[in-house]
């Protein structure tokens, strides 16, 4: 690491690429980056006087394996094509929440007992929150499965269409 008088040497002998490194930068147990290439290696075995460099160099080839464990049980990305139709089917359905929202702000509640008055409100906000639920349960029971999550996603903009809203029912 560098010193507080090395520190205030580079600025007058010149020396700026110096900022740039530290001590230790060309150790050899540092990870190459983040980026993994080729295939994996096998870990040689620790020797018997327990070289730490051996063991951390073992350690840092066990860390990449569990990260290429689970980056292979996630799954394949998202392609571009399925991005973009998820982001429309989003907007839609952040759409109709919206829709459903003023439907239930404008909307008076005419029920005379407490019962049919609380069945009324609940059923409402219910709505309000319908199209996120559709879409995130969507999204999580459909994974790896694209033309199936489509399909659930084109379902539910027919069926969760604010028809009041769209209709014009304010009372």
């Amino acid at each position: 690491m560098p010193t507080l008088d090395r520190l205030t040497r580079m600025g007058r002998d010149g020396d700026d690429e110096e900022a740039l490194r530290w001590e230790g930068d060309d150790d050899a147990t540092l990870a190459p980056g983040w980026k993994r290439v080729g295939e994996p290696t096998a870990a040689p075995a620790a020797t018997a006087g327990g070289d730490e460099t051996t063991d951390a160099a073992a350690s840092a080839r066990t860390d990449r394996d569990a990260e290429a464990v689970a980056d292979a049980e996630a799954g394949p990305q998202i392609g571009s094509a399925e991005l973009v139709l998820l982001g429309v089917f989003g907007g839609v359905f952040l759409l109709y929440t919206l829709g459903w929202i003023l439907t239930a702000l404008r909307v008076t509640n005419t029920a005379t007992d407490p019962v049919a008055w609380f069945m009324f409100a609940l059923g409402l906000w219910l709505a309000v929150l319908a199209p996120a639920l559709w879409f995130g349960v969507t999204f999580a029971l459909t994974r790896g499965r694209v033309p199936l999550r489509f399909t659930w996603l084109a379902i539910g903009a027919v069926v969760l269409l604010p028809v009041p809203f769209v209709a014009g029912v304010t009372a």
